[in-house]
């Protein structure tokens, strides 16, 4: 699926202001995260990290040679640019995590990572939809992906990772209800 201008700013739209469950596709992709401390701040984490790169999907021009960072989080592009020793611990964790999780894959480099979210591409499989908080450390993270099971996620489970994920389990499909009921119930 191509991503287009318009699906990247109901994206953008979706970070600032959350979703509306009148606009929920049928069914929703969720990850179940566990972390290691508030799981208020990790959201802010990720949250932070994936609306840049939407951001940056929306204005960089991806045939440079460089693409502008200054709107990706410092620990972010620390933890994915080698200099994991300038990365916080939760970055550090979360990228031994996921080494872990993909049974051994390298973690991602910046730059591949950030051009997932170019629009001309095609790899990246899903859009952000929401994220939940369950319970003091644990969050749920509903992204669309046009209600295939299975789907081009990597780059969003290395997210998850290096925002300081513990455990990610999924994805699994759900009905858009189910986010919704959870989504009422925890704001």
């Amino acid at each position: 699926m191509l991503h287009t201008s318009d699906s990247l700013a109901a994206e953008l739209q979706r970070f600032r202001g959350g979703p509306s469950a009148d606009d929920a596709p049928p069914v929703l992709s969720l990850l179940v995260v566990d972390v290691s401390g508030d799981a208020a701040a990790y959201e802010r984490r990720l949250r932070s990290v994936l609306s840049a790169a939407v951001r940056l999907g929306g204005t960089a021009d991806f045939e440079h040679e460089s693409l502008p960072v200054d709107g990706v989080p410092d620990w972010f592009v620390a933890v994915s640019s080698g200099n994991e020793e300038r990365a916080p611990q939760f970055a550090r964790a979360g990228r031994d995590g996921y080494v872990e999780h993909t049974g051994g894959g390298r973690p991602w480099e910046l730059r591949d990572w950030l051009h997932r979210f170019d629009p001309d591409e095609d790899a990246r499989g899903w859009e952000w939809w929401d994220a939940t908080r369950i319970g003091p450390s644990r969050v749920h993270i509903w992204v669309d992906s046009w209600g295939e099971p299975f789907f081009g996620c990597g780059d969003l489970l290395w997210a998850a990772h290096a925002a300081g994920a513990v455990h990610v389990e999924g994805p699994a499909v759900h009905r858009s209800a189910v986010w919704s009921a959870e989504r009422n119930a925890t704001r």
